[in-house]
């Protein structure tokens, strides 16, 4: 069977034929990447009124629970019928293996966020959430309001049930047979059919399975999991419901996922490997695949996009982000290993920064989600990002020379050459 193998960007092809007048980022600190080091100012923050900026948005959150809502009311203001969810998903906080899959049913047949309790009890702030959005039920779905995903107690579907919710349940102890549930209930609800595209991803450990969150919230292929040396009878069972062969896709380097499992996993379908050696490159990897033939992928290689970065350490959180890649900027997930800004992410927004001939008003223009408080990912390097999405000039500069009087502007030797960088 033919066999397909995307591997990670090479990033010396990247600073060839990208970083024009860009040759001494090589030589930078990662924490000065982008910026003139002599006017890095790391208390930013402190006197700031917010922490949003003109190219970034922050959930400034690192607890689960609260992370979570406020996705929610980024995203579902709920003051019409037209922006309420239908369904809001509801999982345990901390069962990340099970709530990562479940994230397929945020986009079809539900359209809602997905929010966090404990296993016997609901926060008062979901609770509170979750009467704000005033969920309308799924159309597709028999009017359910609230998906309980994970073994929750029975007194939680009473509470919900008390308030009037109209509920339902996805239960399974074990994350490849939960994902094979899920993927079950996607098919019912949506009429039947499975959808003929899968991602497969690790589960052990979901670093390199993580990305997969915002695509399968953005479209219909689940995420279906396999060990590195073997394949769950969960996950077989799962891929034989597809009448045709699936399109698959593995997501990981073979450090992560044997080349034995890839070739067990052909049996099923055609397999394509999506890789990079790090999550990180991972991550980016993905974001900037794209299948012709079947359309699967974000194909995220031009500017004009929406990110969300999120950190490895924080799963919680950046599972519950997902819903930006439903609805608004439509965005694929990067993942930061630490705080800093990593060689290779830094490259791919170099990338992608948009650059307009005559004025910045042309466009495209890009924004990024920063996912976590401070602690988890520093203001400088928010900083950072958005002056890298930032539009600046194809003829050189930064943003600020486009609003510029033609003979106003600076000669190249008078610029700073890291601007726009």
């Amino acid at each position: 069977m033919k066999k397909k193998y995307i591997a990670c960007m090479t990033l010396a092809f990247l600073l060839g034929s990208i970083l024009t007048g860009c040759n001494n980022a090589n030589n930078m600190d990662h924490s000065q990447m982008g910026h003139d080091s002599g006017a890095a100012n790391p208390d930013a923050s402190k006197e700031r009124l917010t922490l949003q900026t003109k190219n970034v948005t922050r959930v400034n959150q690192d607890d689960p629970v609260q992370a979570a809502i406020e996705t929610s009311q980024l995203i579902w203001p709920a003051t019409g019928e037209g922006n309420r969810p239908g369904t809001v998903l509801l999982g345990i906080k901390g069962n990340t293996k099970i709530n990562l899959p479940a994230v397929t049913l945020i986009h079809h047949p539900n359209n809602g966020p997905l929010l966090y309790a404990e296993k016997d009890r609901i926060p008062e702030a979901t609770m509170k959430e979750l009467k704000r959005l005033n969920p309308a039920g799924s159309s597709m779905n028999q009017g359910v309001q609230v998906i309980l995903v994970g073994g929750f107690a029975d007194s939680v579907r009473q509470s919900l049930e008390k308030q009037g919710f109209k509920v339902d349940a996805v239960k399974a102890e074990e994350p490849a047979e939960m994902a094979k549930q899920l993927d079950a209930y996607y098919a019912k609800a949506s009429g039947g059919a499975y959808p003929q595209g899968v991602i497969i991803g690790s589960a052990d450990p979901l670093d390199y399975s993580l990305p997969a969150a915002n695509w399968i919230a953005h479209m219909p292929e689940p995420l279906l999991y396999v060990h590195k040396n073997s394949v769950p009878q969960a996950t077989v069972e799962a891929l034989q419901q597809r009448k045709n062969k699936p399109s698959i896709y593995l997501l990981g380097p073979e450090s992560v996922v044997s080349k034995e499992v890839e070739k067990k996993l052909q049996s099923f379908g055609e397999v394509t490997r999506i890789a990079g050696q790090t999550p990180e490159e991972n991550a980016i990897a993905f974001a900037k695949f794209k299948d012709k033939t079947t359309q699967f992928g974000w194909g995220v290689t031009q500017p004009g996009h929406g990110l969300t970065f999120t950190r490895l350490n924080q799963m919680d959180t950046a599972i519950a982000s997902a819903p930006f890649a439903h609805l608004g900027k439509h965005a694929p997930m990067l993942v930061m290993e630490d705080k800093k800004l990593s060689q290779p992410i830094h490259h791919y927004l170099i990338s992608l920064q948009p650059k307009f001939k005559k004025e910045p008003t042309e466009g495209p223009y890009n924004h990024a989600y920063i996912i976590g408080t401070e602690a988890s990912i520093p203001f400088t390097v928010q900083g950072m990002i958005d002056e890298m999405l930032e539009i600046v000039p194809a003829s050189g500069g930064d943003g600020h020379s486009g609003h510029m009087n033609m003979e106003e502007q600076p000669t190249h030797s008078d610029q700073n050459p890291h601007h726009g960088h």
